[in-house]
């Protein structure tokens, strides 16, 4: 998960006026949109149903009750490690919780996401509830949560166990409460999300479900925070190749593979992208040579490009692969050969896309907010909800409740206390949205079911 900064509405006067109120700082998070000021009476009366609704007032009760055995199922799943690629262990323990809380038919997929459906009255929408299984801390890394100052210290502990906590909650709140919504709720603990996991998990999802008609993600946020932009990034390993040889002897003869790539990072690093659509680029690692006497005969690095909208990451990418281009033809010039070669390897491709602000899955996390006295901001990021996005399918992430941070740190942390209160939130949006039998329609709209 990561959150990038976007002065996209640095002229409006509500962006002044959301920043004077303070919500535009919290937690290193931005306004990608202006929040919308008037809420159709449609959500409007949704949620004041909900909200006078006792059969929901008790939900919400068996909610807070729930707390503390939720931090137990956060405490549990934390421990267990889940590196990208190698989630099995906690997916298992996933699915585990799943079933005996009440999703009997859930399942692992073939791409190893946690998969279970709580039908609903009939004919409503279906709405994906997920948080990730991964984490990015390799195989080994120390998993114990400790507890310090009220805060729980855990790798991943925020990020994102907490939402797989909740999702957990949620389930067994609805079924103990016998609370039947009239939408379906596709539960999801999914793969992939960090790192190179290249959204594989999440891909997966909307490739085997072709009828889902929303999604609402969780990952570690402040209070109101609402997630609508996908940023979209391309990855590439970058190779280069040469006859290598002595320091000395062959000095003169042969190019370097680091020299060239050395050339290449410093073309890139001249390169000039525009502030708004925000667009990066990074070489983050590298690595080659054999020894510090050899004409370097290998070198690699990976190059991480993202943006808020595909047109100027397209374009970035272009300038880049021309800069290690030109970088190569460069080095053999400099010694009179053409023995050094270079090849690329695109490594991650996450697709972007954006939520309107008006669309009513935002109007009713908006709403939803308000009710439990939180002002909302849009907010961009690049998670699992960028899928979706990319295809036309509304899409928000919302927190789960608590206070985090040190995000993909071995410091990271989260303090749960009165977290429940956020886990309320973010369970009444969902509500709202596929609607509770009795109580409220659903808000969200059915869509046709798309094609393969």
């Amino acid at each position: 998960m990561s959150f990038p900064r976007s002065p996209r509405l640095a002229c409006l006067p509500l962006f002044a006026a959301l920043c004077c109120a303070g919500i535009a700082h919290a937690q290193g998070f931005s306004v990608v949109a202006p929040t919308p000021q008037q809420i159709s009476p449609g959500v409007d009366q949704a949620y004041r149903q909900l909200m006078a609704s006792p059969a929901i007032a008790k939900l919400l009760d068996a909610v807070k009750a729930d707390h503390g055995r939720s931090i137990e199922d956060l405490r549990m799943l934390t421990e267990i490690e889940a590196p990208p690629f190698k989630e099995q262990k906690r997916a298992d323990a996933f699915l585990a919780r799943v079933k005996a809380l009440g999703l009997a038919d859930a399942k692992i997929d073939a791409e190893g996401n946690v998969v279970g459906l709580r039908k609903g009255t009939g004919n409503g929408p279906k709405l994906l509830v997920s948080a990730h299984l991964d984490t990015v801390f390799p195989a080994g890394t120390d998993g114990k949560v400790k507890e310090r100052d009220g805060r729980l210290y855990a790798p991943g502990i925020s990020d994102d166990t907490r939402g797989l906590a909740v999702l957990l909650s949620w389930l067994k709140v609805l079924n103990d409460n016998k609370v039947q919504t009239v939408g379906d709720l596709l539960f999801v603990g999914n793969v992939g999300e960090e790192e190179l996991g290249n959204l594989r998990g999440i891909k997966r999802i909307f490739a085997d479900h072709l009828d889902i008609d929303g999604m609402v993600g969780l990952e570690p946020a402040p209070d109101g925070s609402v997630m609508v932009l996908g940023t979209a990034s391309h990855r590439y390993e970058v190779s280069f190749k040469g006859p290598g040889g002595h320091s000395y002897l062959a000095f003169g003869q042969v190019p370097s593979a680091i020299h060239g790539m050395g050339r290449a990072i410093a073309r890139i690093g001249d390169i000039k992208t525009p502030s708004f659509p925000k667009t990066t680029f990074t070489v983050g690692t590298v690595s080659g040579g054999q020894s510090v006497n050899t004409i370097a005969p290998d070198a690699r690095m990976a190059i991480d490009i993202r943006s808020d909208e595909m047109g100027p990451l397209l374009d970035t990418e272009k300038k880049v692969l021309a800069a290690v281009d030109d970088a190569v033809v460069e080095e053999n010039k400099r010694w009179g050969v053409n023995t050094l070669s270079v090849s690329n390897k695109l490594i991650g491709d996450r697709p972007g896309g954006r939520t309107p602000a008006d669309a009513t899955i935002v109007e009713a996390a908006v709403r939803s907010n308000t009710a439990f006295g939180h002002k909302t901001l849009l907010s961009g990021g690049s998670t699992d909800a960028n899928v979706p996005m990319s295809l036309g399918i509304p899409a928000i992430i919302v927190g789960g409740g608590g206070k985090t941070g040190g995000f993909h740190a071995l410091s990271e942390w989260i303090d749960v206390t009165d977290a429940w209160k956020g886990a309320q939130n973010s369970l009444v949006t969902v509500l709202g949205l596929v609607g509770v039998q009795g109580v409220s329609e659903p808000l969200l709209p059915k869509r046709p079911p798309r094609t393969k």
